[in-house]
């Protein structure tokens, strides 16, 4: 899914990643689809164990595969990545393509100073000299707004300040200037001012250097600040898909509708109560039949038949814009109405 007439630089097609476990297998991804351009940002976004970060660890070949499954295709740039060697991916990651991982204190060694953890995927990946490494990672702090960053280079990763820690994350995963960037919930530990600095921090990075990024987060604020198309998943599909403005205004899916009308809006009235989305996520090891949303649908008996609970939904995309549900468009725009009025008027 990418805007406009941009051609993909990263492409995902029916991807599915099973784990095999004593347990029995779980279907973590059953059947992704998304696109991703140079310059552009999608945001992945779904409860925890929707399968957001497992897409992207794939993306990256991180998956043991002595107990994993693959299936689809993943390009980047026109080469397969599910077809390249291990040698290969660890040629591209950190090159090509880089991720900012979740915590940064548990990412980052004790052992090292965060100059030399810098260094070394610039040094790994170029060639370069230690005092090249050094220089280069001096570099990255100063452009990630690390003050002093000649002296901050030699301090270790408990010197650093939440904030100062994910700076250095970013630091490290745009020290070779990646043409695909991973952001997996980067900002989820921060309070709101650091947060809102990680995010003009990407937009600026991404403004220079013309990366693509996927952002993958739960919080559908930080969506409407930094994505231009957004990719819904729930139970290891995608739901829902489309630009910003049609997922966060228009949704077009119960599950999005749900996520939206459990946070408070900045534009309706303030007296709109907050509905929470009913139950539990679904299990990956025996997932529902049908529309895997069903057990925790309002609209499921709406659909004659039956067929929320005994098929599954196709996900209808239409010049990038789709979502997978039985509701007829009729019944989304009847049943959806008084969310648009609360939200917007």
């Amino acid at each position: 899914m990418t805007s406009t007439d941009q051609q993909p630089f990263l492409s995902v097609k029916d991807l599915k990643v099973h784990f095999s476990t004593e347990d029995g297998t779980v279907k973590a991804v059953d059947g992704l689809s998304f696109d991703v351009a140079k310059g552009k940002t999608l945001g992945i976004v779904g409860e925890s164990g929707s399968g957001k970060s497992v897409t992207n660890l794939t993306i990256l070949g991180l998956h043991d595969p002595a107990h994993t499954t693959i299936e689809g295709e993943i390009l980047l740039d026109g080469e397969n990545l599910l077809t390249s060697s291990p040698r290969e991916l660890e040629r591209l990651r950190g090159n090509k393509m880089s991720m900012i991982f979740q915590d940064a204190l548990a990412s980052l060694s004790p052992y090292h100073t965060v100059g030399r953890q810098i260094g070394e995927t610039y040094r790994k990946h170029t060639g370069a000299s230690k005092k090249e490494s050094r220089d280069r990672a001096i570099e990255m702090l100063r452009r990630v707004g690390i003050p002093q960053p000649d002296m901050r280079v030699d301090d270790y990763p408990h010197q650093f300040s939440g904030g100062m820690r994910q700076r250095a994350m970013i630091a490290m995963a745009l020290v070779c200037d990646p043409e695909l960037l991973i952001a997996d919930e980067p900002t989820t530990a921060l309070d709101v001012t650091v947060q809102a600095q990680i995010m003009d921090l990407l937009k600026d990075l991404q403004q220079e250097f013309g990366t693509a990024i996927i952002f993958i987060t739960h919080d559908l604020g930080v969506i409407a600040d930094i994505a231009d198309d957004v990719l819904v998943m729930y139970g290891g599909r995608c739901v829902e898909r489309g630009t910003k403005r049609e997922v966060l205004r228009s949704p077009q899916h119960p599950y999005t509708l749900g996520l939206l009308s459990s946070m408070p809006s900045l534009e309706g009235p303030v007296d709109v109560p907050l509905s929470p989305i009913p139950g539990s996520p679904p299990s990956l090891l025996n997932p529902p039949s049908g529309c895997r949303f069903h057990p925790r649908c309002a609209f499921a008996d709406k659909v004659s038949g039956g067929l929320c609970s005994t098929a599954q939904p196709a996900l209808d995309v239409v010049d990038g814009r789709g979502s997978a549900c039985h509701l007829t468009l009729d019944q989304r725009d009847e049943f959806f109405a008084d969310f648009a009025v609360s939200r917007h008027n």
